[in-house]
């Protein structure tokens, strides 16, 4: 006999969570079911929690041999990856905890194991001791992730082959490393294994990097990154991949050859959707795997919503959690939360990238009249005080309405210097002005703002 429930959310990730705690907020009762045996998704597990843990500890090794006080007494490179690496499970264990407490508190049933659906309202799950359970619901949410794509003719089995989930289990030393895929996740990790002093070459499908990003953001990351010593290889596609035991040679249809001790393969993602029997309500994924929903996030079963990565981009854990809010205030019929739809980029490499609104291009392809405020990291002293003068912010702005067009960022803590722009963007009477006219607390980074507005307002007339 089944368990009845208002609702049945897939998945015990950011989306997952969001929807689950709206809809319990809203009074109905709520089972979450997750493959993975914890709460997190993948976003603890192998994604954006660890990534970006291994990420800070870089960042602060690599701060440490910036300072000359400090460098002489240790070699960045004598720190084996495993001990880089611990800091990121312990975050891992902190962060699993503290979700497991959100939806204890909220009295949401857990289920663990594979999620299947049965019937049009009727779901098991097969836990991982062999028992299948029933559950009846109302409305599901599926909220399943995505996880990396993997090409059938690579084999991923090989120890020197890796994608970006498996490579957080790298446990043998590694000179040289081969990352296949310049996208947010390629370029990230390209910056961290280069900061641990890896000679990393980094193979791009297309012209340039981060292709949607201002162009003068993306250039200064190429720039950054090929200064720290990565090798990009851009409008490369590979031919295939050969394995020893030793090494991996990478053939590129250009001709070229490239051999390392490892890949990372970093070239897209796929909807977990393989495993849910989608055809017993009437849907079908796409060939990543990925679920079509309209503007409420329902899918072409009324019944069911699909949220965060399985409905494929933005792929941000920010959006994913807003998204499962959103879906559930649709199935609610509550009012208070908006569609998604302006979400700032976070892009962890080293140093970050952070943008909101339009680029340049998008600008005057729309023959909209523009100005630009520049402010460089390198003149400001709270960065001088802190090392990190590598950088700048860059506001877009209308140049009769003085409008807020865009925020784009580089540098350190950009992901976090990006949402003053965004909270000024959003308000009634968006103007530049206000960051010209604002006193700012002195030595900051926030003063960048205050420096760009003066810098774009010098250019009118």
């Amino acid at each position: 006999m089944a368990t009845r429930y208002d609702a049945v959310v897939i998945g015990a990730g950011p989306a997952g969570e969001g929807a689950a705690m709206k809809l319990v907020k809203e009074g109905r009762r709520v089972a979450v079911i997750d493959q993975l045996g914890e709460v997190g998704g993948n976003c603890a597990h192998v994604g954006t929690i660890p990534s970006k843990a291994l990420r800070q500890t870089v960042y602060n090794l690599m701060r440490f041999r910036r300072d000359p006080l400090l460098s002489r007494m240790a070699d960045i490179r004598s720190v084996p990856l495993s001990q880089v690496l611990a800091r990121a499970h312990k975050v891992i264990e902190t962060q699993v905890s503290t979700h497991h407490r959100f939806f204890e508190r909220n009295d949401v049933d857990l289920y663990f194991g594979q999620a299947r659906f049965e019937e049009p309202n009727l779901i098991s799950v097969l836990t991982p001791e062999g028992i299948t359970e029933r559950i009846g619901f109302e409305h599901a949410v599926i909220a399943t992730g995505s996880r990396p794509y993997q090409p059938r003719d690579i084999d991923f089995g090989h120890p020197r082959v890796f994608d970006s989930d498996k490579i957080l289990k790298l446990d043998y030393a590694v000179n040289k490393l081969i990352i296949y895929g310049a996208g947010v996740i390629g370029c990230e990790y390209a910056s961290i294994f280069v900061g641990l002093g890896y000679k990393v070459d980094l193979v791009n499908t297309q012209p340039q990097l981060l292709s949607y990003l201002d162009d003068e953001i993306a250039d200064a990351l190429s720039h950054y990154l090929r200064d720290l010593g990565v090798l990009i290889r851009n409008q490369e596609e590979y031919e295939r991949v050969e394995t020893t035991n030793d090494s991996v040679v990478l053939h590129l249809k250009s001709g070229k050859k490239i051999k390392a001790d490892a890949i990372l393969w970093c070239n897209g993602r796929a909807g977990n959707t393989e495993t849910l029997a989608l055809e017993a309500v009437g849907l079908q994924a796409n060939s990543r795997g990925q679920i079509a929903v309209d503007e409420q996030y329902r899918t072409a079963n009324p019944s069911v919503f699909a949220v965060g990565d399985v409905i494929g981009p933005p792929a941000l854990a920010s959006a994913a959690y807003d998204q499962g809010r959103c879906a559930a205030a649709h199935i609610t019929g509550s009012q208070d939360v908006p569609h998604v739809d302006e979400v700032p980029t976070g892009i962890y490499t080293i140093p970050e990238i952070s943008c909101l609104g339009k680029t340049e291009k998008q600008l005057t392809d729309a023959k909209v009249p523009y100005e630009v405020g520049q402010s460089f990291f390198r003149h400001l002293a709270r960065a001088q005080i802190s090392g990190d003068v590598v950088g700048m912010l860059k506001i877009l702005f209308h140049r009769d309405t003085r409008e807020i067009l865009g925020i784009h960022c580089f540098g350190n803590n950009a992901a976090e210097i990006v949402h003053i722009g965004q909270a000024v963007m959003n308000q009634p009477g968006n103007s530049i002005d206000y960051f010209a006219n604002t006193t700012f607390n002195y030595p900051t980074m926030a003063e960048a703002y205050r420096v760009a507005a003066l810098n774009g307002m010098n250019r009118l007339f």
